[in-house]
C-alpha cells in the first residue's frame, strides 16, 4: 500500500502537468496561432519546467495533435448532445451551426482557437467535417437539401461559419449572429428564404 500511493501521487502529478500543458497550448494558440508559438512559451504559459515538456510530448506537433484531438472531440461532443433528439436534417445544421457561434460567443478563446486550428489544421473542415457531412447526406437522402457535390458544399458552409466566427471575435455585434448565420448555411443548401429563416430561429435545444 505504501508503494503503491507514490506512484499514484506520481501519476497524478503527471496527469496534471499534462493538463497544465495542454491548456497553456490552447491559450497562446488561441492567442498567436500555431506556427509562430515556441515551445518554451507554452511551458512559460504553464508555469513548468521546459524539460518537462518532454516528458508528456515529443515535439510541438504532438501537443498540436492533442489539441486539434481534443478540440475537435468536445465540440462534436456538444453538437451531438444538442442535436440527439432531432429529426429535421435543417434543424440538425442550423443547431450546429448555431451551437459553434454560440461557443465562440460565450469563449472567445476557443473562439480564436478554432479559427487558428482550421487555418493551420482544419480542425473544423477535417476534425468536425464527419459530422457536417453525416448531416448533409442525410439532407440530400431526405430531399431536404439541393446539393450535388458533398465536398465542395462542406468547403462553402465552412467557409461561411468561419467568417462569421472571425467577424464576431472581431467585434461585430453578437446579437442574433448564430441565427442569421445558420440561416444563410440552410439557403446554401437550397432552402428558401423564409423556411431557413424560421428554422434558424427556433428555440435551442439545451446543450
Amino acid at each position: 500500500m505504501n508503494a503503491a500511493q507514490p506512484t499514484d501521487r506520481r501519476a497524478r502529478r503527471k496527469a496534471e502537468t499534462r493538463e497544465k500543458l495542454l491548456e497553456a497550448a490552447r491559450g497562446v494558440f488561441a492567442r498567436q496561432g500555431i506556427e509562430t508559438t515556441r515551445i518554451n512559451e507554452i511551458t512559460d504559459a504553464a508555469n513548468v519546467g521546459f524539460g518537462s515538456f518532454y516528458n508528456h510530448f515529443d515535439s510541438k506537433d504532438a501537443i498540436v495533435a492533442a489539441v486539434v484531438e481534443e478540440t475537435a472531440r468536445d465540440v462534436g461532443a456538444a453538437i451531438d448532445v444538442a442535436t440527439v433528439h432531432l429529426e429535421d436534417p435543417a434543424e440538425i445544421v442550423a443547431v450546429s451551426h448555431r451551437v459553434l457561434v454560440g461557443l465562440a460567443t460565450a469563449d472567445p478563446e476557443l473562439g480564436w482557437l478554432l479559427v487558428r486550428l482550421e487555418l493551420t489544421h482544419g480542425v473544423v473542415s477535417r476534425g468536425l467535417g464527419a459530422y457536417a457531412a453525416r448531416d448533409l447526406d442525410l439532407g440530400r437522402t431526405h430531399g431536404r437539401f439541393a446539393i450535388d457535390d458533398v465536398p465542395l458544399t462542406l468547403a462553402s458552409t465552412g467557409g461561411a461559419l468561419l467568417g462569421a466566427m472571425r467577424a464576431l471575435l472581431a467585434g461585430h455585434p453578437p446579437e442574433g449572429t448564430a441565427e442569421r448565420h445558420a440561416a444563410v448555411v440552410l439557403r446554401i443548401l437550397g432552402l428558401d428564404v423564409d423556411e431557413a429563416d424560421e428554422i434558424a430561429s427556433r428555440p435551442m435545444p439545451p446543450i
